[in-house]
């Protein structure tokens, strides 16, 4: 089978090769053959050339709408997701960069005891309403009540292991129900890719969002996959993200998928983009909420 039909194929069917985790991990860059392939039908004839352009056709139909500008126009409210890194050296600029855009909220993930003193203190008076479980962690320019933790626990882990939370944020514009979540990380080793405890994590989050009884909705977090992975499908059928632009936040040196996320249900999320370099191994990304 000739390796256009292939790329497209996969494109267009990724959902149908099991445990293609990595493949959705980085689907978007098949695109990078195309061009090789362009150019080598170039150079062979008319119809490899036809052949040829039609992984570009899929590539532009799957992902086409990320190339488009956001769509612009008004927002009521703004938030920040960054997984800060229990490795952050400096916790204090990192604060310092999430806050330029003045969210009204910040959801972070790998908070350490250690580190807590210094972001509480540099989001100082803005955001007075702070909420950590575990290793996650709230800043709001807005009251938040019903703060609890949320088990998305593997089975494999135990106790301590607490990445997830739930609150109720009373803004001006009613109340929200806020998630911040980081999901297990996976592993590529000798056999394979490993996301078992990621996709448990997953489906535990899904349930719990799926059941949230406000009809508003703001999920922030780190999810160890994109939104082209079919492990958040369950997610997604309760809350979305913006359709334009990539943000791609990890890894920092050489960004290559969007595995930080804000997502929403009861609102648009008018845009998503990322913030400059932290001392994180992930780049923050913020997003305009429209209600």
């Amino acid at each position: 089978m000739p390796v256009p039909i292939i790329v497209a194929a996969l494109l267009l069917f990724h959902r149908a090769v099991p445990n293609a985790s990595l493949l959705e991990t980085f689907l978007p860059w098949l695109g990078v053959a195309i061009p090789i392939l362009l150019v080598r039908a170039w150079f062979r004839s008319l119809r490899a050339v036809i052949i040829a352009v039609l992984p570009l056709m899929v590539w532009l139909g799957v992902f086409g709408e990320r190339l488009l500008p956001a769509s612009g126009g008004t927002h009521q409210l703004v938030a920040v997701q960054h997984n800060v890194s229990d490795e952050n050296p400096d916790p204090a600029g990192t604060a310092r960069t999430l806050v330029e855009p003045r969210p009204d909220f910040v959801g972070l993930e790998e908070v350490t005891p250690e580190a807590l003193p210094a972001y509480t203190a540099a989001f100082g008076r803005d955001y007075p309403h702070v909420i950590v479980q575990g290793t996650v962690a709230l800043w709001s320019r807005h009251p938040l009540t019903e703060a609890r933790l949320l088990d998305i626990r593997p089975s494999t882990q135990g106790p301590d292991w607490n990445r997830a939370l739930r609150a109720v944020a009373h803004t001006p514009h009613g109340d929200i129900a806020v998630y911040v979540a980081h999901l297990s990380s996976v592993r590529l080793g000798l056999g394979g890719f490993d996301s078992a405890n990621r996709d448990e994590s997953a489906r535990k989050l899904a349930a719990a969002v799926a059941t949230e009884p406000l009809d508003r909705v703001l999920l922030l977090g780190d999810l160890n996959s994109t939104v082209d992975d079919r492990v958040l499908d369950p997610v997604l059928e309760r809350v979305h993200t913006a359709g334009g632009g990539f943000a791609f936040s990890w890894p920092v040196r050489m960004p290559v998928a969007r595995i930080d996320h804000v997502m929403a249900d009861g609102m648009a999320v008018v845009d998503v983009r990322t913030l400059p370099r932290t001392g994180s191994d992930h780049l923050p990304v913020v997003a305009r909420l429209r209600l």
